[in-house]
């Protein structure tokens, strides 16, 4: 006796149905691009800084049109580390709805919190090794500090798109935007409206790797202006650093 083995016939016209679909809907511009650039910080003489550090510019694409979007439609939690009683990143650049982590990775208590500009919030004091989370709900530059220790400061900056970047220290960023037409924002904590307004410009994101012109921002030569703590006064002349050891919890 003979056994014969049947193949499933493969309906034909429901995937030749199901492709036409597909490709009637299908839009070409949810595709993420690479979009390159450079941007050049200059002083209040027009020079170019002397430093030549051009990092911590926050780059950003806000769609002319709303259309297709690649990003997910709620934004992964990130992270901005407490190490050396320094923020890290010192600039953070999310999209509105973002939660944000703040671990306290030093041996001393710490309290992160923002009392102007942007969205305003305090996580309390806590113990190393744990850890806050803060949301991000409306679009601004959160201007982040430590209650404890007045030398940490770092910015947030909440924007209304997924399509942002912030330079290294040779002015470059990347962006992955779909096709369409663009306005691009640039901001830096020392940058004054002025100079933020001369950089905004139209840009149409057309073809793959597109690289965008050299784009200059003036900066203020002067230091970012001294804060107080959450209470609206001075620090004290010394932190009150409260140590933990191995195997303390608060």
């Amino acid at each position: 006796m003979f056994l014969r083995t049947v193949m499933p016939r493969r309906n034909t016209s429901l995937i030749g149905g199901l492709l036409g679909v597909w490709l009637a809907t299908w839009d070409p511009s949810v595709l993420a691009a690479p979009v390159t650039g450079n941007v050049v910080l200059l002083g209040q003489d027009g020079g170019a800084l002397k430093e030549r550090d051009y990092s911590g510019v926050v780059v950003w694409l806000e769609p002319v049109r709303s259309g297709p979007r690649s990003s997910p439609a709620q934004p992964k939690p990130v992270t901005m580390d407490q190490r050396n009683k320094t923020f890290v990143p010192h600039v953070l650049a999310i999209e509105v709805g973002t939660a944000v982590d703040f671990p306290n990775d030093d041996p001393v208590v710490h309290n992160v919190f923002s009392n102007y500009d942007g969205q305003v919030f305090d996580v309390q004091e806590y113990a190393p090794q744990s850890s806050r989370r803060v949301v991000f709900r409306r679009p601004g530059m959160v201007h982040v500090f430590c209650n404890i220790h007045e030398t940490m400061s770092a910015i947030i900056a909440v924007l209304p798109t997924p399509y942002f970047a912030v330079t290294n220290t040779a002015g470059r960023f990347e962006i992955q935007a779909p096709a369409g037409e663009y306005t691009l924002r640039l901001w830096h904590e020392r940058s004054q409206p002025e100079a933020i307004a001369k950089a905004v410009r139209r840009v149409t994101v057309t073809d793959p790797n597109i690289a965008l012109l050299e784009t200059e921002l003036a900066v203020s030569d002067q230091p970012v202006t001294p804060h107080m703590n959450k209470y609206g006064r001075d620090y004290p002349a010394r932190p009150e650093d409260r140590v933990f050891y191995p195997g303390a919890r608060r």
